[in-house]
C-alpha cells in the first residue's frame, strides 16, 4: 500500500468521522466536532499503517542490539591491553547500549513524518478540515507517537543491553547484571530519552514542514554538532558536551561518571527541557500558521 493511499483513506475516515458527528443523535462532542478521542483514534490508524514506521521499528531494534554486539565484542577484546586509567573509566553500560546514537535519529525521524508526511502529500487540508482545533490535532500526533516510541525505546535499549552484555562476558571483560547498580536505570532511562528524541523530531517537523529540512536538521542536531563539539575552542567545547541536549540526555545511558559532565538524571532533564519548549513553540505556531 502506497503512502499516498495511506494518507487519502485516514483522510476520508476523518470526514467519515465528522459526517456522522453531524447526523441527528451522533454522540459527538460540543457543536458536533470531533473530540480528542476521535483525533487519536485517527492519528493511530495513520501512524500505525505508514509502512515508515515498520521500518522505523525494526531498524531501531535491529541498529540497537548490532551495535551493541559489535562495541561489545570490539572493546572486550581491547580490554587487556588497557592503561589502568582507561580499564578505571571503562563503562560497560555505556558500551552495550552506544546503538542509542543510531537509534535516536531514527525515532526522531519517525517524529517529523509523522507531520511533514501530510504536509507533503496535502492531506493536513483534511485534517484541519475535519478537526479545527489545532491543538488537538497535535497532541493527538504526540500522544500516538509516544505509544510507539516509548515501548521501541525501552525495548531497543533492554535489547541492547542484554546483547552487549554476553559480547562482553565472552571476551573476557566486566560486564553488568541487570541486578547491578545503574542497569535499569540505563534501560528504562534510555527509553525515556529515545521517546524524548521523537517528540523533539515531532516539533522540528512541525516547525519546518519539510521532510528534506527537517531531516537535515535532525541529523546536524544529533550527529554532526556532538561529533564537531570538541574541535571548538576549550570552554565552548566543554560547554556543548556538558549542556547541548542530545549529549546531555545521552548521559542516561552511562555507568561512568565524569565529573566534567551533568549525572545522568539532570542531563536528561536538560533533554526534557529542550523538548517542551520546542514543543510549546510547535503548538503556537501551528494553531498560527496556515495549511
Amino acid at each position: 500500500m502506497s503512502q499516498d493511499t495511506v494518507e487519502k483513506r485516514t483522510t476520508r475516515a476523518k470526514w467519515s468521522v465528522k459526517t456522522r458527528q453531524n447526523q441527528p443523535g451522533a454522540p459527538a462532542g460540543p457543536a458536533g466536532r470531533a473530540t480528542l478521542r476521535h483525533s487519536l483514534h485517527a492519528e493511530w490508524i495513520r501512524v500505525r499503517t505508514m509502512r515508515s514506521t515498520l521500518y522505523v521499528v525494526l531498524g531501531t531494534l535491529v541498529a540497537g542490539m548490532a551495535l551493541a554486539a559489535l562495541n561489545g565484542s570490539a572493546s572486550g577484546d581491547e580490554y587487556a591491553t588497557m592503561t589502568a586509567a582507561d580499564q578505571i573509566a571503562f563503562d560497560p553500560l555505556a558500551i552495550s547500549t552506544q546503538g542509542y546514537i543510531l537509534a535516536q535519529v531514527t525515532l526522531a525521524l519517525l517524529g517529523g513524518l509523522v507531520v511533514t508526511a501530510e504536509y507533503g502529500s496535502r492531506t493536513i487540508v483534511g485534517t484541519l478540515t475535519a478537526v479545527p482545533r489545532r491543538s488537538r490535532v497535535l497532541a493527538a500526533k504526540a500522544a500516538v507517537l509516544t505509544a510507539i516510541a516509548l515501548p521501541t525505546g525501552v525495548a531497543t535499549t533492554f535489547g541492547a543491553f542484554l546483547v552487549g552484555r554476553a559480547a562482553l562476558e565472552g571476551a573476557g571483560a566486566p560486564h553488568h547484571a541487570l541486578a547491578d547498580p545503574g542497569a535499569w536505570r540505563v534501560v528504562l532511562g534510555g527509553g525515556l530519552y529515545l521517546a524524548l528524541a521523537a517528540l523533539l523530531g515531532l516539533a522540528a517537523g512541525t516547525l519546518i514542514r519539510s521532510t528534506t529540512a527537517t531531516v537535515t536538521t535532525l541529523f546536524a542536531t544529533m550527529l554532526i554538532v556532538p561529533a564537531l563539539a570538541p574541535a571548538l575552542p576549550g570552554p565552548l567545547a566543554d560547554g556543548m558536551a556538558k549542556y547541548w541536549p542530545p549529549s546531555a540526555g545521552g548521559r542516561i545511558l552511562t555507568g561512568y561518571r565524569d565529573p566534567g559532565l551533568l549525572a545522568p538524571w539532570p542531563g536528561l532533564t536538560v533533554m526534557a527541557g529542550c523538548v517542551v519548549i520546542l514543543l510549546t513553540a510547535a503548538f503556537l505556531t501551528f494553531r498560527r500558521r496556515d495549511a
